[in-house]
């Protein structure tokens, strides 16, 4: 019998969710608290400690189901969009949750405190954070909370891009930042993650995840043939996307950038690194 994956599973030696009673032995269950990212974006670490290994970034407006919290200023629960947990910093969270009506939908944005650029941000918001939106002034669209935000930055939650590869091509030349998803920096899983979301189609976030969840299985041809644009291609610990039939996006931890190539030299460099050929070839649009 294989163990629940922690990275998805609310339970610790001492209490789970409550939703896991019955299912997994805990000295106490624990309804959650949910409560949603004010910050710009959220750390989600694997231990409470500024210096533990960041598991993934939560972005303004997601919502993050508390479970435990301790006098360290650390917050322990489940992210509601992809079902992570981790600890994340309480001063990020919020409990005045409002359903979203808008996302940003560029690369980066930023939250004023009134109705004027000359004002210091109060926060950078990154592509795919969600917003309450009530009003608009100027340029300006006005949040629940009273904030400011670009108008023009701004699209509905329900407006879909239509291909979410020319979603991920903006992110070209950004950082490699292990376990991010903004326009600072983000990895391989996260870029995939980031850019389907934005075409309203729900992903994992870890790339063994994704391989398993995400679209269509696919034939990998010895001479890497039949492949088109929007085709995931994965390795064991890394995924790439297609933009035609022979250039691979990816968010590479060799140049340590989001980077086109040809997927014929990132085959070659991966497999003589040692992370072995491809593994499967996943297609999002028949």
């Amino acid at each position: 019998m294989s163990l629940p994956d922690r990275r998805l599973t609310p339970a610790r030696p001492d209490l789970a969710a409550e939703t896991l009673r019955g299912v997994i032995e805990a000295p106490r269950y624990v309804v959650g608290a949910p409560k949603i990212v004010f910050d710009g974006s959220g750390d989600l670490r694997r231990a409470p400690v500024p210096d533990a290994p960041l598991e993934t970034e939560a972005l303004h407006g997601e919502i993050f189901t508390v479970y435990d919290t301790d006098e360290e200023g650390w917050s322990w629960g489940q992210l509601e969009r992809d079902s992570y947990v981790g600890f994340m910093p309480s001063k990020a969270l919020t409990s005045d949750l409002a359903a979203p009506t808008h996302r940003v939908a560029v690369l980066r944005s930023f939250l004023y405190g009134g109705p004027s650029i000359k004002l210091p941000p109060m926060a950078a918001l990154s592509l795919g954070s969600r917003l309450t939106i009530i009003g608009t002034k100027d340029q300006f669209a006005i949040t629940h909370r009273g904030h400011f935000v670009i108008a023009d930055h701004l699209v509905p939650v329900g407006a879909c891009e239509t291909d979410f590869v020319t979603i991920a091509e903006r992110f070209i030349g950004i950082p490699y930042f292990w376990g991010g998803k903004t326009s600072l920096g983000l990895d391989c899983s996260g870029l995939v993650q980031v850019s389907l979301d934005a075409a309203g189609i729900a992903a994992p976030r870890d790339t063994d995840l994704q391989e398993n969840a995400v679209g269509n299985s696919m034939p990998v041809s010895p001479d890497l043939s039949g492949l088109k644009r929007g085709d995931l291609v994965f390795w064991k610990g890394h995924v790439g996307i297609m933009r035609d039939a022979a250039t691979l996006l990816h968010a590479s931890g060799h140049q340590m950038l989001v980077v086109s190539e040809p997927l014929q030299v990132a085959t070659d460099r991966i497999l003589a690194k040692g992370a072995g050929p491809i593994t499967s070839v996943r297609r999002i649009f028949p």
